[in-house]
């Protein structure tokens, strides 16, 4: 797939926007979950302002009393238009999508529509704790397949995996992480390919998680799962929530590949009344006139991965960050420290730096943590600062 090139932004750096205290008047998650005396860079939440282009629409749409039911297709048609100009990708067709709360209520739902209670469902740790929880919570059973060499996938393991699933004829699905997180991964034409064949020679059903698709490093191609060849069975959750920090305003999308698509029509009608209408604006808005800013952002992100090599390499040089080519995460070796299994827990109890522990991703995260590296430079710079101390 060819890579298609970044606009020129013409806005600012929205990660340089906001100063600590302003950002500390902020209510979510993030902000309010520890202590004011705690930097936190933990959950996927951005130090950042609202792309302008989201605050009109949403502003047009509360003058209007626009606060109802969604309705119509402008959010696939706007994600339609984004991956046509992004990913020369032209395959998302509106009749083959459908409305969902958000990402990971999508896939609850696109991995039931295609196993049973007990089922198998397929994971690369390490990766996002949801996957684990989400899996058994609808009384599915979590099957792992490690991330392999580079914190690639491992084909190898995959398919081993794979086949133990099927081999008593049951049902099994496996949920894909694309980009990765929490390591960043941008997989390959390749090497999606190659999933797409081993899922069609061994009967798995594909579900695969694309919410950090729009944050991936200039120069980079991201791949969509359903443009490989062989891939039609499969089922993608896309959003704008990640790229453009709308992750209060729910909403997102379940796609189809072509031979899905009678899958995806079973989905419950009530699944479609769980998006907010003013999710489904903000998303459009976003993914329709807010390019320039997520190249500024995407630009800022860039700076902050080579802010934190060269800060860890002056005041953490035992700490080594795995390379990321998407997201706004960087996942943190900390094993040479000597830290123990969860070195968040010490950078929080000694330094007041919030960080996630690896821990809850499974296999591989013992020893790690994931930073959040959305948030401005004197941020970063303080906790790197402050995770030192925790050493002394």
């Amino acid at each position: 797939m060819t890579s298609i090139p970044h606009d020129t932004p013409g806005e600012p750096d929205p990660l340089r926007a906001l100063d600590l205290e302003r950002l500390r008047r902020r209510t979510s998650m993030k902000w309010r979950t520890y202590p004011e005396d705690v930097l936190p860079l933990w959950v996927a939440e951005m130090d950042v302002p609202l792309a302008e282009t989201v605050v009109r629409a949403l502003t047009d749409a509360l003058a209007l009393g626009d606060t109802g039911y969604p309705a119509g297709t402008a959010y696939a048609e706007a994600l339609a238009a984004f991956a046509a100009k992004r990913w020369n990708w032209h395959g998302i067709a509106p009749e083959r999508t459908a409305i969902v709360p958000d990402v990971m209520l999508g896939v609850v739902e696109m991995i039931k529509l295609v196993t049973g209670a007990g089922d198998p469902v397929i994971v690369n740790p390490p990766v996002y704790p949801p996957f684990f929880q989400f899996i058994t919570h609808m009384d599915r059973r979590v099957v792992e397949a490690p991330l392999g060499a580079g914190l690639r996938l491992d084909l190898g393991i995959l398919e081993e995996t794979f086949r133990e699933a099927t081999a008593h004829g049951g049902r099994a699905a496996y949920l894909l992480c694309s980009p990765h997180n929490p390591t960043g991964t941008v997989h390959t034409a390749e090497e999606l390919t190659a999933v797409a064949g081993l899922a069609e020679r061994y009967g798995v059903r594909v579900v695969v998680d694309e919410i950090h698709a729009p944050l991936v490093a200039p120069g980079v191609t991201f791949v969509p799962y359903l443009s490989v060849p062989g891939a039609e069975r499969g089922l993608s959750l896309m959003s704008a929530s990640k790229g453009w920090n709308l992750a209060g305003l729910k909403a997102a999308l379940a796609l189809a590949g072509t031979a899905a698509a009678a899958d995806l029509a079973r989905m419950p009608e009530e699944v479609s009344h769980g998006p907010s209408h003013l999710g489904i604006i903000a998303h459009t808005a976003a993914l329709s006139e807010g390019i320039g800013w997520l190249d500024a952002l995407l630009a800022g992100l860039q700076d902050n991965r080579r802010l934190l090599d060269s800060l860890l390499a002056e005041h953490l040089p035992g700490i080594r960050v795995h390379p990321a080519e998407a997201t706004f995460l960087a996942w943190l070796d900390c094993r040479a420290l000597g830290l123990g299994d969860d070195p968040a827990e010490v950078f929080l109890g000694r330094g007041r730096v919030a960080l996630s522990s690896g821990l809850p991703f499974g296999t591989g995260g013992a020893g790690h943590a994931r930073l959040n590296l959305a948030t401005t430079p004197e941020i970063l710079t303080e906790a790197v600062r402050r995770m030192a101390t925790a050493l002394t």
